[in-house]
């Protein structure tokens, strides 16, 4: 139950169960990654309404990052709510963030380790899935972030509904709507100070840019960000499929790593050699390569002038007679003997 009495079932109400109803797994036990705010308390709520009349279990993971002053009451209340509606099991787990770490400073500290205990949540409880309460607007600030940082189509496509366990029912839903949904049944969120302070550039986007973009370019700004990452999604999964299908018929093994024909490289379009190589490289050897890394070994096939091994995060590469070979660090690559990495050769 939402609230102690029954709540007119208003048009916000509504539309959140939908959402949140229409992404439910059949069976089992999900759990709501909740906060506290409006977004994750929305979801709580209809979370253990949905998964009770389709018979799933549902409980409530709170991850207290311990980065503000009163973090631990905070994770307290939200855990409190969470029993009130009905959740079960809640966990409260403490993170530690190392808020200097890494080229994402604060934000990408606390995002990792909060998705580290989700992670220990799932293993500990056996639940299949974490519910997450991101919404349109989340989804609209991502992609700008990504255009303003120049990332390309990875961070553009923004955040999927279904990324492996991880459930985000309200990527349809607009912030507002989870304000009128806790107003609407009675329930109280709890406001983030962190999301009034313009240190973060996510703060900066969504209290300065996107109401500028709105009052320039007129009403539907966010919801036009949030259909561009949909279709780029969907462009993008094309690709890594074809991708991975040209690394599997490309990729031979040689001594100490791998190796693609040069030809069969320059037969593909730019976007498909780049995921070739990355494809290739990340099966074997672990390791992620991004676009100027791509690059760099793309020039040994289209800028070729005999140039000297390179050496990239996780993977040496090097050109010998019209093939990449690729080896693990340190070691000296040889074109050696091969043979298919992917589907037999006839």
């Amino acid at each position: 139950m939402e609230s102690p009495r029954r709540p007119r079932l208003s048009p916000a109400i509504a539309d959140v169960r939908r959402m949140v109803r229409e992404l439910l797994p059949e069976a089992g036990l999900v759990l709501v990654g909740l906060s506290g705010g409006a977004d994750s308390l929305a979801l709580a709520a209809a979370t253990a309404f949905e998964a009770s009349r389709a018979g799933l279990g549902a409980g409530a993971v709170i991850v207290d990052h311990a980065l503000q002053a009163g973090s631990a009451e905070v994770a307290a209340e939200a855990a409190r709510q969470a029993g009130a509606l009905g959740l079960d099991p809640v966990l409260t787990l403490r993170v530690t963030v190392d808020e200097g770490a890494g080229a994402g400073g604060p934000e990408a500290s606390a995002r990792q380790a909060r998705y580290a205990a989700f992670d220990r949540a799932l293993a500990e409880t056996g639940a299949s899935h974490v519910l997450l309460g991101h919404t349109l607007d989340d989804q609209a600030e991502t992609v700008l972030l990504g255009l303003a940082r120049g990332s390309g189509p990875t961070s553009l496509q923004g955040m999927s509904a279904v990324s492996g366990p991880f459930l985000r029912p309200l990527l349809g839903i607009r912030r507002a709507v989870t304000r009128r949904f806790c107003l609407d049944v009675g329930l109280t969120p709890w406001q983030d100070p962190h999301n009034l302070d313009r240190r973060f550039a996510r703060v900066r986007v969504r209290h300065t840019v996107l109401p500028l973009l709105e009052d320039e370019l007129g009403p539907g700004v966010a919801e036009a960000l949030a259909r561009t990452a949909d279709h780029l999604r969907e462009d993008s999964g094309a690709l890594d499929d074809l991708a991975r299908q040209r690394a599997e018929e490309l990729c031979e093994l040689s001594t100490g790593g791998v190796r693609l024909a040069v030809s069969g490289l320059e037969a593909n379009p730019p976007a498909l050699r780049q995921r070739i190589i990355r494809f290739a490289v990340e099966r074997e050897f672990g390791a992620s390569l991004e676009r100027v890394h791509t690059l760099a070994a793309l020039r040994l096939v289209t800028d070729w002038h005999g140039q000297k091994a390179l050496d990239l995060p996780g993977v040496r590469v090097v050109r010998q007679d019209g093939w990449l070979i690729f080896a693990a660090p340190g070691h000296t690559p040889s074109k050696g003997t091969s043979r298919s990495h992917g589907t037999p050769r006839h």
